[in-house]
């Protein structure tokens, strides 16, 4: 008879047969930063989350390197915006500092660069408008591509292009290699769906639409096969590594990509996700433990790597 509970009998055995471990080098953690100074502004959808000005910066910075989490991801809240979200290009622009003050201050962290328009434009769209209010999808390459290379010239570790237009890897990757920049990888977003688990989010990138939504660009929560079409083709089209977003209802899409593609694998554990874990343990519905428990289920499922807003507290357990 099979008896499993032979290798359950103790805490030492179980960590001995344990298939899948998640360890600090796999976080990467969201910071948002603003324009101002002296700020550190919790964000109240997002508990322990905060925005930033750049003078504040080194103190975020200074956790991340302390708690050995390797990697940030830089999101910019720009106090201008516009029809063709210009501070998003700006070669003096909030994340383009960010970056040169990171990279100088906190060389060894690998600082990732979030590439879209929608905390940018006045209208809270992820490209050029039509006049009916649609997004150019080939105009909005040219935008992209500028925001890449501007992220570039800064010193960015990684540029990840998050607006889901099509063709938007490659004319990355074209603009890229066109000036000089061969070696930077690109982290496409991949299999973005269109979820309302980017509620906190929003408010904390000061990004919802003004009007619509993203329907007509981001994917159909329903569509797996399309997912991983998607995937194929910034695959072709020169990702480096690919993505699934968000991740805990689409685990299944994470493990089919992770079997299917050889590329490194994200996961974004999105904010919605994280607030609802935050929000059950502070209330005393769940135990803190389900905070880890759901962080490995994403590692099982295949995610190499993962975005998430819980890093520092995972950091700080596992080094006590």
């Amino acid at each position: 008879m099979y008896r499993g509970r032979r290798l359950r009998s103790s805490a030492t055995i179980r960590s001995m047969v344990r298939e899948t471990r998640v360890s600090v080098q796999d976080l990467i953690y969201p910071i948002f930063v603003v324009e101002g100074e002296n700020i550190k502004e919790e964000i109240s959808s997002m508990p322990e989350n905060y925005h930033y000005s750049l003078d504040r910066l080194p103190e975020v910075c200074q956790e991340m390197v302390d708690l050995g989490i390797p990697s940030i991801i830089l999101f910019g809240i720009p106090d201008h915006k516009d029809c063709h979200g210009s501070e998003a290009y700006n070669e003096n622009g909030i994340v383009q500092q960010a970056i040169r003050k990171i990279k100088k201050e906190f060389p060894e962290l690998y600082v990732i660069g979030d590439v879209c328009m929608c905390e940018y434009t006045d209208h809270g769209h992820c490209g050029i408008l039509e006049e009916d209010g649609t997004v150019n999808n080939d105009e909005t390459l040219k935008y992209l591509s500028k925001i890449a290379l501007s992220y570039a010239r800064a010193g960015v570790d990684m540029v990840a292009p998050s607006d889901m237009m099509d063709g938007h890897i490659e004319a990355i990757r074209n603009t890229l290699d066109e000036n000089g920049y061969t070696m930077l990888p690109i982290m496409g977003y991949s299999a973005k769906f269109a979820s309302n688990y980017y509620g906190p989010f929003r408010e904390a990138a000061h990004s919802a639409p003004s009007f619509g939504d993203r329907k007509s660009y981001q994917m159909d929560p329903a569509n797996g096969k399309e997912a991983m079409r998607e995937i194929e083709a910034d695959i072709q089209e020169g990702a480096d590594v690919i993505m699934v977003k968000p991740a805990l209802a689409y685990l299944d899409l994470v493990k089919e990509a992770s079997q299917k593609y050889s590329q490194s694998l994200c996961v974004y554990n999105v904010s919605g996700e994280y607030t609802m874990l935050y929000m059950a343990v502070k209330n005393g519905w769940m135990k803190e433990d389900v905070i880890e428990e759901t962080i490995l289920s994403l590692k099982r499922a295949g995610a190499d790597l993962i975005i998430t807003y819980f890093a520092p507290y995972l950091a700080r357990k596992w080094k006590s």
